[in-house]
Parts: C-alpha cells; sequence; structure tokens
C-alpha cells in the first residue's frame, strides 16, 4: 500500500485568500487530496497524508506563532507518526522571505537541504525502507492589490524557487517540480492560492508522483 506525505504550509493547509477570517477550502479542493483522487483511481490502495501548517519554514523559529513552524524541528516527528512512508513531498520556502527569517530564496534552498538530509536519516522502524522525495518550488509570489506586502524582496526573490531547488534536487539526487508552472497566487494577498489554482498543483503533481512509486 503505497503511503504519501505531502508536508507544506498555509499552501498546504489551504488558506483560502477570498475568506477575511483566514479558512480553509474545502477538504477536497486541497491539492494533497485532489493528487489522492487522481491516484486512487490508477493506484490500489494508496494513502496520501497531508501535514500543513501556516507560517511553517524550511529551518526558522517563529517564537511568536501558536505552535512550531520549524520543519526542522517538526518534519521528524510527522515522519515518525506516519512512517512507513514511500514518498515525502515537500513544498515549503514561501514563509522563509519573510524579513524576519531572513527574506531570501538561498536560505530555503539551505533548509530544504537540511529537509532532505532528515528524511534520510531518519531511524525508521523499517529501516531498509527510507522513503523518496519529491521537492516542490512554491508559486512565485507577487505584489497584492489588497494587503500590504511585507517585502518588496518578497516577489523577486521567490523567483528563485525553481532554480534553486532544482539545483538543489541535482545535487542531491531528489524529485523535483516547480509549482508556478502551474499556479498563481490570488492578487488579494499575493501569496496564497485560489481554489482553482491549489487544486491544479495536486493535478499536475499526478503523474510525477505516479512516475516515483
Amino acid at each position: 500500500m503505497p503511503r504519501i506525505l505531502c508536508y507544506g504550509d498555509s499552501l498546504t493547509w489551504g488558506h483560502n485568500p477570498d475568506d477575511p477570517a483566514g479558512a480553509r477550502h474545502a477538504i477536497a479542493d486541497l491539492w494533497p487530496s485532489v493528487l489522492a483522487q487522481g491516484l486512487q483511481s490508477r493506484v490500489d490502495d494508496v494513502v496520501v497524508l497531508a501535514d500543513g501548517v501556516g507560517g511553517r519554514t524550511t529551518c526558522f523559529d517563529d517564537h511568536a506563532s501558536p505552535c512550531i513552524r520549524n520543519a526542522v524541528k517538526s518534519l521528524p516527528i510527522a515522519l515518525c507518526a506516519h512512517m512507513p512512508l514511500d514518498l515525502v513531498v515537500v513544498m515549503l520556502g514561501t514563509n522563509d522571505l519573510k524579513p524576519v527569517h531572513g527574506g531570501v530564496a538561498a536560505g530555503a534552498q539551505a533548509g530544504m537541504r537540511r529537509l532532505i538530509q532528515l528524511i534520510r536519516s531518519f531511524p525508521y522502524k523499517a529501516p531498509a525502507i527510507v522513503p523518496k522525495i519529491l521537492i516542490v518550488a512554491p508559486p512565485e509570489c507577487i505584489a497584492p492589490v489588497e494587503k500590504r506586502i511585507d517585502s518588496p524582496a518578497r516577489p523577486a526573490q521567490s523567483q528563485l524557487f525553481a532554480p534553486l531547488y532544482q539545483e538543489l534536487a541535482l545535487e542531491t539526487g531528489v524529485a523535483f517540480f516547480d509549482a508556478g508552472r502551474v499556479a498563481r497566487p490570488s492578487p488579494r494577498d499575493g501569496v496564497h492560492l485560489d481554489r482553482d489554482n491549489t487544486r491544479a498543483i495536486g493535478d499536475a503533481l499526478l503523474e510525477p508522483v505516479r512516475a516515483l512509486l
């Protein structure tokens, strides 16, 4: 039974930019759910597990938040909770661009490298079963029309995710996908995705994930 962990931030949790209260999209519209639906029509008994937390970073602490947002600290917990796993899909980096966390894509690349190391070195119950890894570059950010952007450098830095993550994938031998090829954020806040763009990521990941399974 293939088991896939989709690990990310609010783009994985499904933050709805059109909801004033910041609620999430319907569960069926989240990209891990769309991916699961597509896989289940082709793979018997596949399990897709979604772990998305708003504000999550690759490797930076946020002590003002209501929970741990540093993936270096929380990813091992997810691996322990959900093992055995055949594949871990990681889409992170957008929150690393907040000025408080350094605000540069190179920091996210370094953090992603550390997450790859953690996935490969974790003491799984079945040591011979180490999951494959797919890193996903988040969609580029844009200047919002309804909200002040936290850093004028964010859109330009977000454009570096795809080349930096692709470089990292080649260096470490993991799979890579650029979500910016299929999704673009809402102009409301310049970061989060509407329903159709959220679903588009799940649809686009179907073939890369099938190839890895």
